[in-house]
């Protein structure tokens, strides 16, 4: 009988490296979600659901210092072990040519959200919002801004979405924009 080997193949790492960035925008979707942000929108007196054309307002009470500050750290994080497994797909040498132009657009893809985020959360900032963080995935956009005592206003919450939308196209009703006082 014969003793099966382990051989990691071209295709079982490509397959690796997009199972590891789904498990990565999962955790950051499960992280957003749990770390005190509520999914549906808040009102210091009662819960009620806003929605502003298609994107949807959100409201949450925490230490935004912290969370500004952590929610970068953990997009970092992400976005490097994302960009580590594709350059090991990219320079391992049993990787076909089609395999590395996947990978090679999936790190395009991946360096132009991150500019774009960039982008949009300075213009958010350059708005007169205190701070801000901007998740992608190309499909869906979220942005977390930092809102005074009154929380955002529907003024607030469309010049947040005109700014978006200026910077990439993304379906209205995937925006959501979080408030955290």
């Amino acid at each position: 009988m014969r003793k099966p080997s382990l051989v990691i193949g071209k295709k079982q790492i490509v397959l690796a490296g997009m199972t590891l960035m789904l498990g990565i925008a999962v955790y950051a979707n499960y992280a957003v979600s749990s770390s005190g942000v509520d999914i549906k929108a808040t009102d210091k007196i009662e819960r009620q659901s806003i929605n502003y054309g298609e994107a949807e307002l959100v409201s949450a009470d925490k230490n935004s210092e912290d969370y500004f500050s952590q929610a970068r750290i953990d997009r970092m994080n992400a976005r490097d072990e994302a960009k580590e497994t594709l350059k090991t797909i990219i320079g391992g040498g049993d990787a076909t040519e089609e395999e590395k132009a996947v990978a090679a657009e999936e790190a395009a893809a991946m360096t132009g959200l991150m500019e774009s985020e960039n982008k949009i959360e300075s213009l958010v900032k350059a708005a007169g919002f205190t701070d801000c963080v901007c998740y992608l995935d190309g499909d869906n956009a979220n942005i977390v801004v930092k809102a005074g005592p009154d929380g955002l206003i529907a003024s607030e919450a469309a010049q947040i979405k005109d700014i978006l939308l200026s910077e990439i196209t993304v379906p209205t009703e995937n925006i959501r924009i979080f408030d955290v006082a």
